[in-house]
């Protein structure tokens, strides 16, 4: 785990490395300090000589200025360095996230991610900075103040060796009791990140039906079990504290009783007795900070698991050792396929799919709610693999073509359409960066899309907010069907894409798809038999099968669920006129 994290250091290492030898030296003036403070009080205040304490405390002003300023230069070394851990950790989750497959992102979750990035990061910042300080000062302080008491007495300073067993079974204890309550606290943070999320993209549906207690209560319940998590390891962290201070006193007293004895039987003086007492509070300080230290790890600990866990995962789709780089054409061949989202054999979705549809065609695919229409259309520019079978465009595998390559030759209107902040014109061109504004024109005139963007007082400059939520249902539909255009693809792919339009607009753009693309394979899901019924074969499914294929004269004499479809369209049709 900590070797993947410091992967993510890389620029910062130097910044890291002063700061721990900075620390050093900022601990080596102030281990200095007390030596001297003995010499002036032993040799200067006890001797009444005045020229002697100018001079050491001349030295001393030195030397905790120059302790000020390894200070100073470590604090800011360790800004940086950490600051910028957490930067280059974010960058390399991001992108690892970017190459993740649908499978990938079902198995962690979109709310998991999103916290990892932000509240784990921040968390593992923080350590990484006390690390770089505190865990550099206090054994480097302690080990230091060691040896300069056993210099001054040996017998005083196994009072300090003493305490140090008792501290670490004390903050065993809490780091044992802790670590697992801060690993389930943060999976609550998901389930809360989550809650958030669904609440606010959905807010219209929760006023609509009034469901705002509702929400209400389902976020204060999990926001209470992440207050009732924190609150119980609060309590056990809050356990080193008087711990901490516990020892300290019992030191202070100890050294003060044990040194008082020996400066009346003249084995130690009174400077040296001092040093001893400033070492002790030293030593002290340095396992305070380190019991800090190994707090923060504790808490940091869960966070950094969670965060190895997106640096580490692999997607489950990657490149052949030799790939393809070039889509030949549009033609689709499904050769005995099944598929799982689950890979498990028994839970298929798809099975022994055969299809084979030409470059060119027009095939519509039609099929009741859960016959994996959306499933069989996701295996063509591989966002999922198949559990068993093949999946050929262009007469080459798709396993065997560089995924890119693959994904750029085949355009995807989903059937949750996504529009991202920014202008008409940004979003269009995500089919196509270069692309000019005639050809931003020419592309939604083709989904008619033109004539509402036309209206907008900004027209192709119009902000569209987060989500698309200021343009309708329909809008979207017609924009996004622009933005694949765009791309000039081999394989147009339409889930759904045109049910928020009219039957006149939708007639519209299918006339344009086929009079103006009639090289590019189209397949379009739909629900009415008007949107596909000139299609040149239609693909009706069931159950995760292929129950039929044929054209729409073909279907209308051989095929029930295509009559019932049919029949139930124009009787409903009929019914609403």
């Amino acid at each position: 785990m900590i070797k993947q994290l410091l992967k993510s250091v890389r620029q910062y290492k130097r910044a890291s490395i002063l700061t721990s030898l900075t620390v050093t030296l900022e601990v080596i003036m102030e281990v200095i300090i007390p030596l001297l403070m003995a010499d002036l009080i032993d040799y200067g205040i006890d001797a009444g000589n005045m020229s002697y304490i100018w001079q050491m405390g001349i030295v001393l002003v030195i030397f905790a200025m120059i302790s000020l300023a390894f200070g100073a230069l470590s604090g800011k070394y360790a800004a940086d360095a950490s600051a910028g851990f957490a930067r280059n950790l974010r960058h390399d989750m991001f992108y690892n996230v970017q190459k993740f497959s649908f499978a990938n992102i079902d198995k962690i979750s979109t709310a998991s991610i999103i916290t990892r990035l932000t509240t784990d990061v921040t968390n593992v910042q923080y350590a990484y900075q006390m690390i770089l300080r505190m865990a550099v000062r206090s054994p480097v302080m302690l080990v230091f103040c060691l040896i300069m008491s056993f210099g001054i007495n040996a017998k005083l300073s196994w009072i300090f060796l003493a305490c140090i067993p008792i501290l670490a079974v004390g903050l065993y204890f809490v780091m044992s009791k802790t670590h697992p309550i801060f690993k389930r606290v943060f999976k609550t943070y998901d389930k809360l990140n989550m809650v958030v999320q669904e609440n606010l993209r959905g807010i219209r549906v929760v006023k609509s039906f009034v469901r705002e207690d509702y929400e209400n209560k389902k976020f204060g319940e999990i926001s209470n079990s992440i207050y009732q998590d924190f609150s119980k390891a609060e309590k056990n962290l809050a356990f080193a504290m008087p711990l901490m201070q516990f020892c300290m006193y019992a030191s202070l007293l100890l050294l003060s009783w044990f040194g008082a004895r020996l400066i009346v039987g003249s084995e130690l003086t009174t400077g040296q007795l001092v040093s001893l007492i400033t070492y002790a509070m030293l030593i002290l300080m340095s396992l305070m900070m380190l019991s800090m230290v190994f707090v923060m790890i504790t808490i940091s600990r869960a966070s950094a698991e969670r965060i190895v866990g997106i640096l580490a995962e692999e997607s489950d789709l990657q490149n052949c050792a030799s790939p393809e780089f070039t889509v030949n054409d549009g033609s689709i061949r499904f050769e005995n396929v099944n598929f799982s989202y689950a890979k498990d054999r028994n839970k298929l979705c798809l099975k022994s799919v055969n299809l084979d549809i030409k470059s060119g065609e027009t095939v519509a695919i039609l099929g009741g709610t859960g016959s994996s229409k959306t499933s069989l259309v996701q295996l063509i520019p591989r966002l999922y693999d198949v559990t068993e079978g093949n999946v050929f465009v262009g007469g080459v595998n798709v396993k065997n073509y560089d995924i890119e390559t693959l994904r750029s030759e085949v355009a995807m209107v989903l059937q949750r359409n996504v529009l991202f902040s920014g202008t008409i014109k940004e979003n269009l061109r995500w089919g196509n960066k270069n692309a000019s504004d005639e050809e931003l024109v020419r592309v939604c005139q083709l989904a008619q899309a033109d004539d509402f963007i036309q209206g907008f007082p900004d027209k192709y400059d119009t902000y569209i907010e987060q989500g698309g939520s200021n343009v309708s249902g329909g809008q979207k539909q017609r924009l996004c069907i622009a933005r694949a255009l765009l791309k000039k693809p081999k394989i147009l792919i339409l889930d759904d894409s045109t049910s928020a339009v009219d039957t006149k607009t939708d007639a519209l753009i299918r006339r344009a798809l086929r009079e103006e693309i009639p090289g590019t394979t189209k397949l379009i899901i739909a629900q009415r038999i008007s949107s596909v019924e000139d299609a040149d074969k239609i693909i009706v499914m069931e159950s995760g099968e292929i129950n039929a294929v044929g054209t729409h004269r073909e279907l209308m004499c051989t095929n029930e669920i295509y009559q019932e479809a049919y029949h139930s369209q124009v009787k409903g049709g009929k019914i609403n006129a």
